[in-house]
């Protein structure tokens, strides 16, 4: 019997290639995202290839009242969540604190922790209930090590990382596991989003070393989703080969 693996934020980068590992793998698919037609795209593309099951909602994490209606529109078919991988957020901006902008904050903040809390709060009840089920939560090597101008962006990460410790003792009595993945430099659109269309300055942070991939990124969540019942990955940082840290990186 497939799974029922739900993953926020399927519409580019990480949440889009772990669409496509989970779906070779046979697992049924929940995916979530603001873009429509980008998730029909994917939809279309993995019951093809992979004649997968796909169920897409589009909301933005950011809206409570849309998370609560679009996960609690699901029937007894795909309700029954097994795996929620909370991958959806952004990065917006790179300046000291007194500079940054309130909007750019605010976005950062909806998203990257409220966004994250509205979708456990609608998902959790029912792992409680059948006690069992892993949530993934994607945190960032920002929120282990802070970095120059890189202020609210990583408190959001470290706010991750204290949520899913949080969350592990409190989902304890339940089976429930909770798994905080926290991955380094990846070449996506995370940086093009950051620097706000900018490709050049977005492409000038991944020049001169290999980083990961999304599909890197995919390959770990899925490991960390297919362990034995009684083996749990609390928490994971990824990164490649060229990096340390945050701000360490051996650079050609």
């Amino acid at each position: 019997m497939s799974r029922i693996i739900l993953i926020t934020g399927a519409t580019s980068g990480f949440g889009e290639a772990m669409a496509r590992k989970f779906a070779a793998s046979g697992d049924s698919l929940i995916l979530t995202g603001r873009r429509q037609e980008r998730l029909d795209r994917l939809k279309s593309e993995l019951e093809k290839t992979h004649s997968a099951r796909v169920k897409t909602l589009t909301f933005d994490v950011q809206d409570r009242m849309a998370v609560e209606r679009s996960i609690g529109s699901l029937d007894s078919s795909w309700s029954a969540v097994d795996v929620l991988i909370n991958n959806a957020g952004l990065a917006l901006g790179a300046v000291p604190i007194d500079q940054g902008d309130v909007d750019d904050w605010e976005r950062m903040i909806d998203t990257n922790i409220k966004g994250v809390l509205y979708v456990l709060r609608a998902i959790i009840p029912g792992m409680k209930e059948r006690k069992r089920g892993q949530i993934i939560q994607i945190g960032s090597t920002a929120a282990k090590v802070t970095y120059k101008n890189g202020n609210v962006y990583c408190a959001t990460k470290r706010a991750i990382e204290a949520l899913s410790e949080a969350m592990r003792i409190d989902l304890l009595p339940y089976g429930i596991k909770v798994t905080a993945l926290h991955p380094g430099a990846a070449e996506t659109e995370f940086s093009q989003v950051r620097f706000k269309g900018d490709l050049e300055k977005a492409a000038s942070i991944y020049q001169g070393y290999q980083p990961l991939t999304a599909g890197d990124v995919a390959d770990v969540a899925y490991f960390c989703a297919s362990l034995p019942a009684h083996v749990c990955i609390n928490d994971l940082v990824l990164t490649c080969t060229a990096q340390a840290d945050t701000v360490h990186f051996h650079k050609t």
